[in-house]
């Protein structure tokens, strides 16, 4: 045992911390259960979709190319938050830095030229 209250004191804060944390989720799920009014008609159980009433089954097929664009997207975007910060601190990195960037941006622009050659790219 280490000095006033030994090793696992320490960590009394922390655990209140983390019960008041989990008693103020629950307070909040119980007092909006409470307060909320729960009348269940024929309208609020009807499946909404953009305010269209639903017609058909519920069976519908999307063309893979929307999966590429969401594709395409991600790699866009984690390209951007790989460039701002690297971009923010360009001064102090050197010319290694650049050339690692530019080979990081050469691997997407390869990329980005198949997606292009293959045709993913145009809107049908």
């Amino acid at each position: 045992m280490l000095g006033n209250g030994g090793y696992y004191a320490d960590y009394v804060p922390l655990a209140a911390i983390i019960a008041l944390g989990v008693l103020l989720v629950v307070a909040m799920f119980a007092g909006n259960r409470m307060l909320r009014p729960s009348h269940d008609t024929a309208e609020k159980l009807l499946t909404y979709e953009c305010g269209v009433d639903p017609v058909g089954d519920g069976w519908a097929q999307s063309h893979v190319r929307y999966y590429v664009y969401a594709y395409l997207y991600v790699i866009f975007a984690v390209d951007a938050v790989f460039l701002f910060p690297w971009a923010t601190v360009f001064a102090g990195l050197g010319w290694v830095s650049v050339g690692e960037m530019g080979v990081f941006i050469g691997f997407l622009s390869v990329g980005l030229v198949y997606a292009w050659r293959k045709g993913v790219l145009t809107w049908t």
